[in-house]
C-alpha cells in the first residue's frame, strides 16, 4: 500500500502550480475544470513519483494565514539529497521572500532540515 496522492485548498491555484513547479521539481497536467460544481484541480507530479493535488472552489474559505499550529495535517516534507541542497533551497527561497521558520538545522531526531511558509501559508520541511 502506498499513499496516492496528498490535496490541498488554494486561493490561487496558478500561483500555487508555479511555486511547485519552480522550487520542487514538480510537473502539472492539464487543469480540470468542472464548471457545475465551480471547482478546478492541478495534479502536480514530482520526480521520484509522490502526487500533489491542489484544488480551487470559490466556496472554500481561506484559513488564517501564519505560523499557528493547528490540528490537522502539519507540513509536507521534500527530501532533496543533501546538506548542500538544503543549505541552496533555503537561499533561494529566502532570497525570493519566502518566509523561513526555522533552519536549516539539525533536529533532535537527526534530520538536516529547514521549514517554511508557501504561498498559502501551509508548512514546506526541506531536508536531506
Amino acid at each position: 500500500m502506498k499513499i496516492e496522492h496528498m490535496a490541498i485548498w488554494t486561493g490561487d491555484i496558478e500561483r500555487m502550480r508555479r511555486f511547485y513547479e519552480t522550487y520542487f521539481g514538480a510537473t502539472s497536467n492539464a487543469r480540470y475544470v468542472n464548471a457545475v460544481k465551480q471547482f478546478e484541480s492541478y495534479f502536480l507530479s514530482f520526480p521520484e513519483g509522490a502526487r500533489l493535488e491542489i484544488m480551487h472552489s470559490p466556496g472554500i474559505q481561506p484559513r488564517e494565514h501564519g505560523d499557528l499550529q493547528r490540528s490537522g495535517y502539519a507540513h509536507l516534507a521534500f527530501s532533496v539529497g543533501s546538506r548542500e541542497q538544503v543549505d541552496a533551497l533555503t537561499g533561494q527561497l529566502q532570497s525570493d521572500g519566502y518566509r523561513l521558520l526555522d533552519g536549516p538545522r539539525v533536529t533532535g531526531d537527526g534530520y538536516y532540515e529547514s521549514l517554511f511558509l508557501d504561498p498559502d501559508g501551509n508548512r514546506i520541511e526541506i531536508t536531506v
